[in-house]
């Protein structure tokens, strides 16, 4: 992604056809036209709705380079394109015309799902024994374009250790004014083994003598959500859950469900908001993300579940110069009564909240906070043509920037009933700490792999997939 400005500071010396022979730039300009190149597919009108700037008006010349810096990264953002370029190109001494080029991805994409079952990559290789039935596998279609208008639809088809079927389609703009958009996802599943509680701070599944299908789950749920301006979000989501368990499960865990019956279904209503600016959603370096939720579990009937549910993410990402970032998050996560179903069970652990070095453990309980801190030094940023081998555009550059950093987090998760089994981990301070090494990929595929301690006295390393925070 790059910025290229037909007239910065650094260029003002120069003569050009398109930029007026000065010695300094103006102190306002006045946007002509703006022209989009490369959106084959994509409507001009998903690019507009990005642009903090229209034809037909002056602007502050340095408040207009920031501008275009941020819209850049908001086209980016949307994850239709491998590469955005906005250039202001001179006509007079102070009026521009704005061209656009945009590189659009690949959107279909057929995928092979092979992927571990367990929570992350050292859950399965140390605790699991490495044990290859617990291995999901399928096939998955999305599409990340339908009709040129940023819609999504994604279809899979999973067997193995969680046989399951997921569809999901979402449409962000269901308005002209483009404020408003629908989603829909309905999800099912079948478990041959469960994990039905935890001990000594891991995990323990269960499997009978059968092999019969353990549990059955079923998820269907529409979302509205509402964009009033370029980084604030509105989600209202509304659902209904269904889950059925064998009478196994209630013998090993009676609790499994708490209301002590094997089958457990309710509606569910959450609000979410959601202030977004950063500069790259899939491994942000300067900007900042700040989410809060609330969710009621059980709305009419409230036989088999009467819960709220609070969390709240907070991001930070300070750039100190073009190498070297620090980014720190404080997560918080609250349910309102002592007991939840083991399905909604939350904690250190279950993604998105860890403390690094302690990927092996599950630490449950009712509240939790964790607070995760990064300094990082990109250290390789390059990129392979292949273009000579590769006829498709969407291919034909292979990016690779990789990161070392120094890692610090720590937390505290409150059990308010105090179960004796996890107690070695649950109503304490906790925290781990390391280096590893970030690679930020293709198609913003990122890879982790790092050495955390704990205080505890363990240290261990750590594969992980997707950025921290």
């Amino acid at each position: 992604m790059l910025l290229a400005l037909g007239w910065s500071h650094e260029l003002c010396a120069q003569d050009t056809s398109l930029a007026p022979a000065r010695q300094s730039p103006p102190d306002s300009v006045y946007v002509n036209n703006i022209f989009i190149i490369g959106n084959e597919k994509t409507q001009k009108n998903i690019i507009l709705r990005e642009l903090d700037f229209a034809s037909g008006y002056y602007y502050d010349w340095d408040t207009f380079l920031e501008i275009l810096q941020a819209d850049q990264n908001k086209i980016y953002n949307l994850r239709l394109f491998t590469s955005v370029e906005i250039t202001p190109l001179f006509t007079e001494d102070d009026q521009v015309e704005i061209l656009i080029r945009v590189k659009e991805r690949w959107y279909i994409i057929p995928s092979i799902i092979f992927q571990l079952a367990d929570r992350n990559f050292s859950e399965w290789w140390t605790n699991q024994n490495r044990d290859l039935s617990r291995v999901n596998y399928g096939l998955r279609v999305s599409h990340g374009n339908v009709g040129g208008r940023n819609e999504k639809l994604r279809f899979s088809g999973q067997l193995g250790f969680t046989r399951a079927l997921d569809l999901r389609y979402s449409k962000p703009y269901i308005d002209k004014n483009q404020k408003h958009g629908l989603a829909t996802q309905i999800t099912f599943f079948e478990q041959k083994t469960l994990a039905i509680r935890s001990a000594d701070n891991r995990q323990v599944f269960f499997t009978n003598e059968t092999e019969d299908i353990l549990r059955k789950s079923l998820t269907a749920a529409v979302q509205y959500t509402y964009r009033r301006t370029f980084y604030n979000f509105h989600f209202l989501t509304l659902g209904y859950s269904s889950n059925t368990v064998d009478e196994d499960v209630l013998t090993e865990n009676p609790n499994y469900f708490v209301h002590g019956e094997n089958s457990l279904r309710y509606l569910y209503m959450s609000y979410t908001f959601r202030h977004d600016n950063r500069d790259l959603a899939a491994y942000a370096t300067k900007g900042e993300l700040l989410q809060a939720t609330a969710t009621k579990y059980g709305i009419f009937n409230t036989d088999d579940i009467d819960e709220i549910e609070v969390s709240i993410t907070a991001n930070k990402y300070l750039p100190i110069n073009d190498k070297f970032h620090f980014a720190t998050g404080l997560t918080a996560n609250w349910f309102l009564s002592p007991n939840q179903p083991y399905t909604l069970v939350r904690g250190v652990g279950y993604n998105p909240n860890f403390i690094r070095g302690y990927e092996l453990n599950v630490i449950e309980g009712q509240q939790l906070y964790v607070h995760k801190n990064s300094f990082r030094w990109k250290f390789l940023d390059w990129a392979i043509d292949i273009s000579n081998i590769m006829p498709l555009e969407q291919f034909s550059t292979i990016p690779f920037r990789f990161y070392l950093s120094a890692n610090f987090d720590h937390g505290y998760v409150k059990d308010r009933n105090q179960l004796p089994e996890n107690a070695r981990l649950t109503n304490q301070y906790l925290y781990g700490y390391g280096l590893g090494i970030d690679l930020v990929g293709f198609y913003d595929a990122v890879f982790r792999l790092e050495y955390s301690l704990n205080n505890s006295g363990q240290g261990n390393l750590f594969l992980n997939i997707k950025a921290p925070f």
